[in-house]
């Protein structure tokens, strides 16, 4: 045995590296005493320049929960009653963000495109040009459904030309891919702690402008999703309701990895590096890759099923030999796999990863 614990490719959680892993470890400690204060400060502070762009203008709120919660504390607080949010989905999490805004009874239309498609720009153009009254536009960054890395420069050139705010899921592109905060049409980020940021399920966080809670009214109807009732505590590093305190160390360590480690930049390039190499070898094994290779975000890479196997059958044996992959979604299940580089995989993980499918393909 190597004495690795399993390697997750799924995306999110993520394998946790032995120092993160060692900070669950703290002490026990209460969310109400100054010191986990300043914890939780120092945590908002670290989330805010993890982009240097979004230091100045923009504030991370935290709350307990995954990172749908988080996209649900976005959409609960930010999105409109009075004029329509647009929807761009082209996944299942595009189409979540569709259900949140319908379960809020916010006003919305969705344009959806395949799951194999990139947004549906064009049709947002013309819908923008027929309506009057759409003020939001709500998109997925990294549709982990596929893998794709929806666009960012044009949506917000699109967001730009008619004036429309837009309210971003980043629950699996935040601190690995780029995201430009400097752009003045982009309202909110909402994402996790247990994704690209390499700590534990528990802890997510909304990156929103500051103005927003300066001159804003929240749009809430919700009582734990109000991210202005967090914002409102956390100014003095509390909470309004109890967190998730040693996810919060968990945190704290994988940021403090995550600067030593180059930041975004650096994570992507690690990411890239790994899911070249993995592509590369099963493209050489006949194991095709499900979307175009220039789509992909950096973390993740979708398959067809090779021949032969199905998806049960392939898990089953790669958990075997210490690998959990994911199944496609939906009806994809029956024709596609996804495998990610996020977390602590280290080179000699991969080499088995690699190795361990070579033999199974080519038995």
């Amino acid at each position: 045995m190597n004495g690795r614990p399993p390697i997750l490719l799924n995306p999110g959680p993520v394998t946790l590296s032995d120092s993160v892993r060692k900070a669950l470890l703290h002490d026990d400690m209460c969310h109400r005493e100054a010191d986990f204060a300043a914890l939780m400060l120092d945590i908002k502070q670290r989330l805010a320049r993890v982009y240097a762009e979004a230091e100045e203008e923009f504030e991370a709120v935290t709350l307990t929960g995954s990172g749908t919660c988080a996209v649900e504390a976005m959409i609960d607080s930010l999105a409109p009653r009075e004029s329509t949010t647009l929807v761009l989905s082209n996944g299942v999490y595009g189409e979540r963000i569709a259900a949140m805004l319908g379960a809020h009874k916010r006003p919305y239309v969705e344009l959806r495109a395949d799951w194999r498609e990139p947004m549906a720009l064009d049709r947002a153009r013309r819908k923008l040009e027929q309506a009057i009254d759409i003020g939001h536009i709500v998109a997925v960054h990294n549709e982990t459904t596929s893998g794709r890395l929806n666009e960012l420069e044009p949506l917000l050139a699109l967001c730009a030309e008619f004036e429309c705010r837009l309210l971003l899921d980043a629950v699996s592109s935040f601190g690995a891919e780029r995201i430009d905060f400097s752009h003045p049409n982009l309202d909110a980020v909402a994402s996790t702690g247990n994704k690209c940021l390499h700590g534990i399920v528990g802890i997510a966080f909304v990156m929103a402008r500051k103005r927003l809670f300066e001159t804003g009214t929240s749009q809430a109807d919700g009582l734990y999703t109000d991210l202005f009732r967090y914002q409102a505590a956390q100014v003095d590093g509390f909470s309004p309701f109890t967190p998730a305190v040693h996810a919060c160390f968990a945190l704290r360590q994988a940021l403090d990895e995550l600067e030593r480690q180059g930041g975004w930049r650096g994570r992507r390039a690690r990411y890239r590096l790994l899911s070249r190499q993995l592509r590369e070898r099963l493209d050489a094994l006949g194991v095709a890759a499900y979307i175009d290779d220039d789509s992909y975000s950096s973390m993740i890479s979708s398959f067809a099923l090779p021949r032969d196997w199905d998806y049960p059958a392939l898990h089953d044996a790669l958990r075997d030999a210490g690998f959990i992959i994911y199944a496609g979604q939906g009806d994809l299940y029956k024709e596609m796999f996804r495998i990610c580089t996020m977390g602590d995989i280290r080179d000699d993980d991969l080499a088995r990863l690699l190795a361990t499918l070579e033999r199974l393909l080519c038995a």
